[in-house]
């Protein structure tokens, strides 16, 4: 699937620019667990994922830059020394970000052409942005030989997203994207940025996403609601976030905060220790552990963070009620978006079928089943 994107990438930068390209292919992500850490300075569980951004990128000699979205059928002419950026929700934020940013650093680019397109699925909470901006960014280094390091890439994207996208994101998104490593998933503290890589042997099981394909509008106002909550019991508690904090730790302010954001402190706590416990369980092969991990951190996002959805919660209660299926949980912001599955492979398609037909019976409304693969960040394609 991944050959057929970068061929189909090469063919249009051909026919549009008449030259031959620097092709560069960046994944999307999963995260196996730890949910709404990355803000409170804790671990993620992210991987990088066989679906993304195919990119054809080359100088240009018109005076001018062109980005072309093939999946929009969209082409943008713009001049890099009057960048600024567009309307809200314009694809071309991401790449006028990053070239921003870039410029920010007192590096010099000339102007260039570039040609996308993605096999990420839209709402999936999969981080199409992140694996665009990062195709921009590491093809940009390439060829202009910018001498800039993974983790300065990583960072200018992320200001990207902050700056010209308008999104507060934290940065495992971009570091699983850029970092990912094949069958392994990165144990990443968000404080220090850096990841230990723990091989997975999934042995006779697979992760399979069920995108509910719906999007509730509670999920800005919510994020930001919650992310508040979590700062401000930080500072009741005199610690720099709450990855520095134990449940004990929390006792001591129970009175002084609402039971509502007791709950969610003390899920961020708990979710963070189960990202450790995850880590072990990689390391000791035991699916089981990880798969019971899995289904506790869908509990404390529905019932302490509360930022599942019915239609999440009656995809893991789907999960649930399958004794093929190890463990199951929403992944990403929540309010819909996908659940993440740990089956066996030979029971996959079968749960597949079952659980599809549930969720439309209930919600009249279809969703979509993705099989997974983790594999390597982004990288350039010989």
């Amino acid at each position: 699937m991944t050959n057929t994107l970068i061929k189909e990438v090469k063919t249009a930068f051909l026919k549009e620019f008449k030259t031959a390209p620097l092709l560069i292919f960046s994944p999307g992500r999963i995260n196996i667990i730890g949910e709404h850490t990355d803000y409170n300075d804790g671990f993620v569980f992210p991987a990088a994922v066989n679906k993304g951004i195919a990119a054809a990128i080359e100088k240009s000699d018109t005076g001018q830059s062109t980005a072309i979205a093939l999946d929009l059928d969209s082409t943008i002419e713009f001049n890099l020394d009057t960048l600024k950026p567009s309307k809200e929700g314009s694809w071309e934020n991401y790449v006028f970000g990053v070239v921003a940013e870039i410029q920010n650093r007192n590096k010099t680019i000339g102007n260039f052409n570039i040609v996308f397109k993605g096999n990420i699925p839209g709402g999936a909470g999969m981080s199409s942005s992140a694996a665009l901006e990062n195709s921009v960014v590491f093809g940009l280094n390439e060829l202009f030989q910018l001498g800039l390091s993974k983790e300065d890439m990583i960072l200018i994207s992320q200001k990207a997203e902050h700056n010209y996208v308008g999104v507060k994101c934290g940065i495992m998104d971009q570091y699983a994207s850029m970092f990912g490593k094949k069958d392994h998933a990165l144990h990443l503290d968000c404080r220090t940025i850096k990841s230990k890589p723990y091989k997975i042997d999934f042995k006779d099981h697979q992760l399979m996403l069920i995108n509910t394909n719906v999007k509730h509008s509670l999920s800005d106002s919510a994020y930001n609601d919650r992310r508040s909550a979590c700062e401000a019991i930080s500072e009741l508690l005199n610690i720099k976030a709450l990855r520095d904090a134990k449940e004990a730790d929390l006792e001591t302010v129970k009175d002084k905060v609402s039971p509502e954001n007791y709950q969610k402190a003390l899920y961020v706590i708990q979710e963070n220790n189960r990202t450790i416990k995850a880590a072990k369980a990689i390391e000791n092969n035991d699916l089981e552990t990880l798969g019971a991990l899995i289904y506790q951190s869908h509990e404390g996002l529905s019932s302490q963070y509360k930022v599942s959805c019915d239609e999440l919660d009656y995809l893991v209660a789907q999960a649930k009620q399958n004794k093929h299926v190890l463990g199951a949980r929403m992944m990403g912001g929540g309010f819909g978006g996908c659940t993440i599955n740990l089956v066996a492979k030979n029971e996959a398609e079968a749960f597949a079928e079952t659980a599809s037909k549930a969720y439309k019976k209930q919600f009249d409304k279809d969703c979509s089943v993705y099989f997974i693969e983790l594999s390597d960040g982004t990288h350039l394609v010989k």
